[in-house]
């Protein structure tokens, strides 16, 4: 085997996998993106699988459910000894690196990473639990609400620019390291995680992003607010988490917020414009696989919903672009997930993952580059804010199945109903199929565990936060060493050696 590739993960937050319909929309301001998507694999049926920032997270970098990573929502504890996509490489050699969010809960802030070169943009603790004994209650001091949707617009900086600011240049300082190792007989591989927080609500923009989409055509969601009563019961559930009750929303305030959505992914794309190009200036582009990805998406006030929580389209269906050394160009219309991102890393990297696999959702995505298929059906989880009891999802081939056992079964045939207008499961003629996915979830989940499992992880972790909020308190929050004494010129090195060292390329 050669040399192992490189990798490059460039990770953003709550991107909507309809705006990819096969790379970035042509109307999108997103000429890196745009480009990076010429030379790479394009997913475009990918699912994240769990519609929210955590569970979605740590089922993205282990390559299982949360049932499994029991991630249940923003404020679950990830295990430190469930195998990442950093452990399995930093196993086998590389060097591993995050520069920005990964929302991981508890004490281990690391997961497999060598280093972090930034903290987290959100808390590390237990406050963010939801409670299923209070089903219906909003928690106002965490809970989304549609202040972002009313508050859009304009802002040069705020909490989460500053935030994707440092991230990028702790990104980009990070490579330039990287490129001074390369020519070094003993320079290990490397995979750095770069993991931005934006296009997630608020959707504030700088005007220069701002301004690229005062004449959108796309600023109208296609699918016009639904009444409450109309709406499925986990959608009227997001309604009420959302406080929609407290806000008057017209149509210039969707068209502001979308604006700013779209705003913020062309302040993305300049952002991976910074990391290709000092790859490309590095000489390290034709060794490096690079990973473009979501966490989950955004409804955009499609039928009135806004932010994720959902597996409608809009909030489940994410972005995926591989692009590398020995990667052709190609489009997969297969339904894929972001469990598969971890396995497929392994297997670009020469990698065996059998030690892992029986407890492994994800399947490597190499065999669909080679004309191959799918074993199985991509799954998804839900047991956050917003809902009552664990909601499960079954992408297969052109349907997807959603069940709750608090709700009426939803059906749609994603293919020829894109906007998932029409739920066939009210249809009578689609009893059979019905019936067959229903047979399909209870093979698959045993609900009422599911359910257990949610309420005691939940009760414990009440207990703990309020009890860890008395007294002496020691913060999970990472918090980034930055050597000062190590870092430019100081009297312990060599001058002449630390500029040689620093220089790349070197002096000729």
């Amino acid at each position: 085997m050669g040399k192992a590739p490189n990798i490059l993960i460039i990770m953003v937050d709550q991107l909507n996998g309809t705006l990819f319909p096969d790379g970035p929309a042509a109307w999108l301001h997103a000429p890196h993106l745009k480009a990076l998507s010429a030379r790479s694999v394009r997913f475009v049926n990918n699912y994240t699988a769990s519609p929210l920032c955590a569970p979605g997270r740590a089922s993205f970098m282990s390559g299982q459910l949360p049932s499994r990573t029991r991630v249940y929502d923003n404020a679950a504890e990830f295990a430190s000894d469930i195998p990442t996509y950093a452990h399995h490489l930093r196993r086998h050699g590389y060097q591993t690196c995050l520069s920005g969010k990964m929302h991981f809960v508890g004490p281990d802030q690391l997961h497999g990473f060598e280093d972090r070169l930034t903290t987290d943009i959100y808390p590390a603790d237990f406050g963010w639990t939801p409670d299923y004994r209070t089903p219906g209650e909003r928690v106002d001091w965490w809970y989304h609400n549609l202040g972002s949707v009313t508050g859009a617009g304009i802002a040069e900086i705020s909490n989460q620019m500053e935030y994707d600011d440092e991230v990028a240049f702790h990104a980009t300082q990070e490579l330039y390291r990287l490129a001074q190792q390369s020519d070094e007989d003993d320079a290990r591989p490397w995979c750095l995680t770069v993991s931005f927080t934006h296009p997630h609500d608020p959707y504030v923009a700088r005007r220069r992003y701002w301004d690229l989409y005062a004449d959108c055509p796309h600023l109208d969601p296609a699918v016009a607010p639904i009444a409450f009563d109309d709406q499925d019961p986990h959608s009227q559930r997001l309604y009420l988490a959302n406080d929609y009750r407290n806000f008057d929303i017209g149509p210039e305030d969707v068209r502001r917020a979308r604006r700013g959505y779209f705003a913020n992914i062309s302040y993305l794309d300049d952002k991976v414009g910074e990391l290709v190009d000092v790859l490309t200036r590095t000489a390290m582009l034709d060794d490096t696989i690079i990973v473009f990805c979501s966490d989950h998406g955004d409804m955009l006030g499609e039928r009135g919903l806004w932010f994720k929580m959902s597996f409608l389209e809009g909030s489940s269906r994410v972005p995926l672009m591989i692009s590398g050394p020995d990667i052709s160009p190609a489009r997969i219309d297969a339904p894929v997930s972001n469990l598969d991102v971890a396995p497929t890393l392994a297997d670009l990297a020469g990698i065996d993952l059998d030690a892992v696999q029986p407890w492994t959702d994800g399947e490597s995505l190499l065999p669909l580059l080679a004309g191959g298929q799918r074993a199985s059906p991509v799954l998804m989880e839900y047991a956050a804010e917003g809902s009552y009891a664990p909601l499960v999802c079954i992408r297969d081939g052109r349907h997807k199945f959603i069940h709750c056992e608090l709700d009426p079964p939803q059906l749609f045939d994603v293919e020829n109903d894109p906007t998932e207008r029409v739920n066939l499961a009210a249809d009578p003629a689609n009893q059979a199929l019905v019936d067959d996915f229903t047979r399909r979830v209870r093979a698959r989940w045993d609900m009422d565990a599911f359910d257990a499992a949610v309420r005691e992880s939940q009760a414990r972790r009440q207990v703990v936060y309020q009890a860890l909020r008395n007294g002496a308190h020691y913060p999970w929050d990472y918090q980034p060493l930055q050597k000062a004494s190590e870092r430019y010129m100081r009297n312990h090195l060599d001058l002449n050696a630390l500029e040689e060292s620093k220089r790349f390329p070197r002096a000729r």
